[in-house]
């Protein structure tokens, strides 16, 4: 007979999102979250597959709670500037978080780099061409450019957002303002 789950696996992914959040993929240990998610290493292996995969089911995690910024990014009927409020957005999330330290998705791409689990590498990439398109379909509405041009902004938009993820973590609230009105200058 199947044992029943006396945990629910929501509950815990977003714990383990947290710790990941906060130290980062390669510090984060197994002992680290069965003690943080309230499990054992059977339920997280029952659950989630192994490391990978909770880690996998955590970035989904986060970019749900990302998801608000997103959308209203995405509804909105500005071009640059609801990209621009977006940036703003985001900084006002990372401050929100519990972690209040940028943002999982840029975090972990800066530590674990090309040589990682090819799949984590996917979902990375993949986040990142979501946030490049919508660059991209903002600033054609918003500009009459070529479609050289639209790419080549919402490339500079997409790493000047990596740029801001990281600046999060040190950078005061006026520094992070001058450095998002100097982005913008050159949009």
């Amino acid at each position: 007979m199947a044992r029943t789950k006396k945990y629910n696996e929501a509950e815990v992914a977003e714990k383990a999102m947290n710790l990941f959040w906060k130290n980062g993929y390669g510090n984060t240990s197994m002992q680290m979250l069965e003690k943080e998610m309230g499990i054992n290493k059977f339920s997280i292996y029952s659950s989630f597959g192994n490391k990978d995969g909770l880690f996998l089911k955590s970035l989904e995690c986060y970019k749900s709670r990302l998801f608000v910024l997103i959308d209203k990014l995405v509804k909105s009927t500005e071009g640059i500037p609801a990209i621009k409020e977006y940036f703003y957005d985001f900084v006002d999330f990372t401050r929100d978080t519990k972690n209040g330290k940028g943002c999982l998705v840029t975090n972990t791409a800066n530590e674990i780099g090309l040589e990682s689990e090819e799949k984590i590498s996917q979902v990375l990439k993949s986040f990142t061409d979501e946030i490049k398109q919508i660059f991209a379909d903002k600033l054609e509405d918003e500009r009459n450019y070529d479609l050289d041009k639209i790419e080549e902004q919402a490339n500079y938009l997409l790493i000047s957002m990596f740029g801001l993820s990281s600046a999060t973590r040190i950078f005061t609230e006026d520094q992070l303002k001058h450095y998002i009105e100097n982005i913008f200058k050159n949009i």
